[in-house]
């Protein structure tokens, strides 16, 4: 009678391939990816399919090594480089391939055009039942293309916030002197690494009910947890040391992510209002806008030909139910727009939970710059408690 497979020692040998072939920058990094070629196996069974972004800040950083070796373990590789977007679209079914894509960074980089359609293939393909609708003029009907696969982009800087929204992220480096990885030769090291795929995907397509009906408990919440789940799932199926594993990459990931990731425009402007204001309760548009372009490092004096206006601010800021209104301050000022201190309150909560409220008193590097107008608001008693 054969044994079942033992799928905590399948993952064990995943890993040590890549950390055979592959400098990684850290062991949660190296059981992601593993977790995450394994349940590429498994992408029927998953209501999510995550994306891998190889990134790396430079050339000879081993990003194209990488995704070589995803590429020799993963279920069904389709490879490509520059593939167009209905050649992709085309190739994706019930089953779905695992799509690979090298030189991201030419087809999304600021250079790259005509690139939205993949871009939204992408976006929509980690949802299962997020199919693209196109018109079919020879047969006169509306045709349905399914767009959930799981998909590695590897390329030089970041990739789109979309995409990376929906992946787990990988920042590679070159190596330092001292760190070795063997040799990857196609003809010899492939048909091996192959053979552990069809061994994980055997493993995994015996067991598709239990994964799909699987609901693991996720250290982490809302997009992120949709991303990492089919690895938590993996990892709790195979049991050993992995779901104990598998979390802690999760939360380490995931906060270098938050740590590193590019902010929209919307939450740098709250986080720097937030700074701006000090322990102000109002400050009129003009003084807000003159502190938070004090900070020359925050871009707000180069947002557009004259910096950021008070008709940009108020836009920016009404997408978060924020708005100036009339107000009387002491003079000089008089009557003028301003916003008060309480208007944020709500989205510095929501959307700013990890700042800590600021000293009483504390003048920031924002207001180097505007010392004059604190000090007119402070002796005119504008001055209020955070």
């Amino acid at each position: 009678m054969n044994q079942p497979p033992d799928g905590a020692a399948l993952l064990d040998r995943l890993r040590g391939a890549l950390t055979r072939y592959v400098i990684l920058p850290s062991p949660e990094v190296t059981d992601a990816i593993t977790l995450w070629i394994a349940a590429s196996h498994a992408q029927t069974a998953m209501a999510h399919a995550p994306r891998l972004v190889i990134r790396g800040p430079e050339k000879r950083c081993g990003k194209s090594r990488l995704l070589d070796i995803v590429e020799a373990t993963c279920h069904d590789p389709f490879i490509t480089v520059n593939s167009t977007p209905p050649a992709v679209y085309r190739s994706i079914g019930a089953d779905p391939p695992t799509i690979l894509v090298d030189e991201a960074d030419t087809i999304f980089g600021p250079k790259a055009d005509g690139n939205e359609d993949l871009r939204g293939l992408l976006n929509a393909g980690h949802q299962r039942n997020r199919p693209a609708k196109r018109y079919n003029a020879n047969a006169n009907r509306v045709e349905s293309i399914p767009t959930f696969a799981m998909a590695a982009l590897a390329g030089i800087g970041a990739m789109p916030d979309t995409i990376e929204d929906r992946a787990v992220i990988v920042r590679m480096r070159r190596r330092a002197p001292g760190e070795k990885a063997a040799p990857y030769r196609i003809r010899r090291d492939r048909p091996p690494l192959r053979e552990l795929a069809a061994a994980l995907n055997q493993w995994l397509r015996a067991d598709l009910t239990i994964l799909e009906e699987a609901e693991p408990a996720m250290p982490v919440e809302d997009r992120a947890a949709d991303t990492w789940e089919p690895l938590v799932i993996i990892a709790d199926h195979a049991g050993g040391t992995w779901p104990g594993r598998v979390r802690a990459a999760a939360l380490a990931l995931t906060a270098e992510a938050d740590d590193n990731g590019t902010p929209s425009a919307g939450l740098r402007l709250l986080t720097d209002c937030r700074a701006a204001f000090g322990a102000d309760t109002i400050l009129p548009t003009a003084t807000l806008l003159e502190r938070l372009k004090a900070n020359l490092e925050s871009g707000w004096a180069d947002y557009g030909p004259a910096g950021l206006t008070a008709m940009k601010l108020g836009a920016l800021l009404r997408e978060y139910g924020i708005r100036s209104t009339t107000q009387r301050f002491p003079p000089p000022i008089g009557q003028a727009k301003g916003y008060q201190r309480a208007d944020f309150a709500d989205a510095w909560a929501r959307y700013c939970p990890a700042l800590d409220p600021l000293p009483e008193g504390q003048l920031l590097d924002f207001e180097r710059g505007s010392r004059t107008s604190r000090t007119s608001l402070n002796s005119a008693g504008q001055r209020g408690t955070a």
